[in-house]
Order: C-alpha cells, then structure tokens, then sequence
C-alpha cells in the first residue's frame, strides 16, 4: 500500500502536466486555440515586431472545415498577444493561391457549391478586423475564374502569389510554409 502511495504522490503531478487544454485567446476568441507554455527554454523576444507571412496554397477537402491554415494566423496572433507582444508588434499576412482560393468563396457562392455558408468567412473577417493582410493570388483568381463580386470583401488581389511573397519579404515579413 505505501508504495501506490508514493507512486501518486510522484506521477499524479505530472499526469496533470501532460494533460493540458488549449485555450480560447484575448484577440480572435474564436479561433486560434492555443496551449500554455509554462517558463519556456527559449524565450519569446516581446519587444521586437513580428512580421510574418503564410504561405497558403491548399485546402483539406472538407467544406465544413475552416481551413485550419487560416486559423494558424489566429493561432499566431492569440498565442503572441497571452506571451506580451505588443498587437502593434504583431504584422501578419495570408498569401493564398492554388485550392486555397476556393476558401475566400463569398456565402452565397460557396452555399452553390457545397450547399452551406463558407465556414472561413467569419474567422476571415476576425483576422481582417485585426490588420491580417488577406491577398489571393492574381493568377490562381484568373485561372477559377474568381472575380472580386465573387470572393470575400476582406481579400485584395495581387498580380500573383509570388509577387505578394517577394515584396512582403522585402518589407522584412518571415515567410512560413506549410
């Protein structure tokens, strides 16, 4: 018997640490979950901006889904703001081109292709609202014969995806690739 009491004493503590839940964030509430890091090794840097852009180029095949690469920058945005980075500090970009597009589908467009309300539009419009650059690939447009009347209002055009990613990086914006 002493020794399952020793043996919880030990291990029931780091039971507890293993099992950790993510969280909902202070900027995009709903979305973005993130999970504490408790003192980490490597240390959060808070008084530089973060100038960052992802590269989205597919989606997942479910059109329930958010496109969980879009709700990395929410992820981004929240986890940064819970560790002390400044929001002013914090400059985010989504570069999206490819099956991605079909993501940036206003409601009534998506509705006519999946028969439900594009899942991506109110998670679009939190990040937009919080100064996230939305840029579709001018030659991904092009090519779907995606027009402005037919995407979301939060999203600019560029010439192309390469474009966007060269002169983003240019300004000091860190290219993430997934």
């Amino acid at each position: 018997m002493k020794h399952y009491f020793y043996f919880f004493i030990v291990f029931f503590p780091l039971i507890g640490l293993s099992q950790s839940t993510s969280q909902a964030g202070n900027v995009i509430t709903d979305y973005g979950k993130t999970y504490p890091v408790i003192s980490p090794d490597f240390k959060t840097d808070t008084a530089t901006p973060l100038k960052v852009v992802f590269d989205v180029g597919r989606s997942f095949n479910n059109p329930q889904k958010v496109n969980p690469l879009f709700n990395t920058a929410a992820r981004f945005l929240n986890m940064h703001e819970q560790a002390g980075v400044p929001l002013k500090n914090l400059n985010v970009a989504l570069v999206i081109h490819g099956n991605a597009a079909n993501d940036l589908l206003k409601d009534e467009i998506y509705n006519q292709r999946h028969c439900i309300d594009n899942p991506n539009t109110p998670l679009l419009k939190a990040l937009k609202d919080h100064g996230v650059q939305i840029i579709l690939c001018g030659q991904t447009a092009a090519h779907r014969k995606l027009t402005k009347d037919k995407i979301l209002p939060q999203v600019d055009i560029a010439l192309s995806a390469m474009t966007a990613l060269i002169q983003l990086q240019n300004q000091d914006y860190r290219l993430i690739n997934f």
